[in-house]
């Protein structure tokens, strides 16, 4: 059975593009408030679970003893799009633990953003591997082992202690059996691993809620949620969807992307947490698709239900400024 239409692209008066995936929103109980598609197959999260990632950083000690507040917390967890401030906050970072770019194992790649990838060509000539949108998790990683006086080289790897760490953080979270049947290797390197949708959302709304965590993993996950609610730009960046998502209910949303498709959000105040995911990897798809789902949880004719729905329905215009279509919700994200 095909997951449902969840996104249209129209042009003119026709619908030019469908976009069909699957939507969990689960509290932190568990329980199961909203349902669309296959939910318990396995998705690979990608970014979207940084702030699980990021968890042995702040439970190590580490993110203390360095001095790390809200910025580089929400760094930590980002998928940043290489602007100056993220950079010289990554290698500030690395600089605490007495390390530096060299440490890092994530790549170098320009950034995904148009603006600064001229910026970048302009300043830089090329970019190092503190440019990467996966710089800021990787200074975590490195500063977690530094701290825990753990070897960072090859931190990468499956077996790498900091690995086994976050492995063990986001098996416990989402209560799936992880291990090498169910892993892929990330974009910046390091294991990443399918879990079902349904887990996803779980994990995350366990971390919003406290619901099941110790007291230490409770109190982890709200420092990391409530940094990135905080600081919105370290967590993505100038006009990203992550960071408007948050701007919309300043400390009231978390929301987190990741590669081909997939988005998670969280709710803290109503302990629910979303995981989506578009089956054909489209970015501008899912970020329709958490938009339209979040917005289900605020009153309508408020002022967070209003941003969120003009998030979840966006004009196109070509380029010169003629409105040609539009982005939208379809049917079965709105009933």
């Amino acid at each position: 059975m095909s997951n449902p239409v969840c996104v249209e692209v129209t042009r003119g008066n026709l619908v030019e593009s469908r976009h069909r995936g699957s939507v969990a929103v689960v509290d932190g109980d568990g329980k199961l408030v909203l349902s669309l598609g296959d939910i318990e197959s396995g998705v690979f999260p990608r970014s979207a679970c940084k702030a699980m990632q990021a968890l042995p950083l702040v439970e190590s000690g580490a993110a203390d003893a360095y001095g790390f507040g809200n910025m580089e917390l929400a760094l930590a967890c980002s998928s940043h799009s290489g602007e100056d401030a993220h950079v010289a906050l990554a290698a500030s970072m690395l600089a605490r633990a007495g390390r530096d770019v060299s440490a890092l194992e994530c790549g170098a790649h320009w950034s995904f953003e148009q603006k600064t990838t001229i910026h970048q060509a302009r300043t830089v000539g090329k970019p190092t591997a503190l440019h990467n949108n996966c710089s800021g998790k990787h200074s975590g990683f490195v500063c977690a082992c530094c701290h825990q006086d753990i070897d960072p080289k090859g931190y990468v790897g499956y077996d790498h202690p900091v690995q086994q760490q976050i492995r063990a953080t986001m098996q416990s979270l989402t209560g799936t059996p992880l291990g090498h049947d169910n892993c892929g290797t990330d974009g910046c390197s390091i294991p990443n691993y399918a879990v079902p949708l349904r887990s996803l959302a779980h994990g995350f709304a366990k971390m919003a809620t406290g619901n099941g965590l110790e007291p230490l993993r409770a109190k982890a996950s709200r420092r990391l949620f409530e940094a990135c609610m905080a600081e919105p730009f370290y967590v993505a960046g100038t006009g990203r969807a992550c960071t408007k998502l948050m701007q919309v209910a300043p400390g009231r949303i978390f929301a987190k992307t990741g590669a081909e498709g997939v988005f998670c959000a969280a709710i803290p105040e109503q302990g629910v947490a979303i995981a989506v995911k578009c089956d054909d990897g489209s970015a501008r798809a899912a970020e329709t698709m958490v938009a339209a789902a979040l917005s289900r949880f605020f009153e309508k004719g408020s002022e967070v239900h209003a941003g969120l729905t003009e998030m979840a329905n966006k004009a196109m215009s070509n380029w010169n400024g003629i409105h040609v279509g539009d982005i939208r919700a379809a049917a079965a994200l709105t009933a």
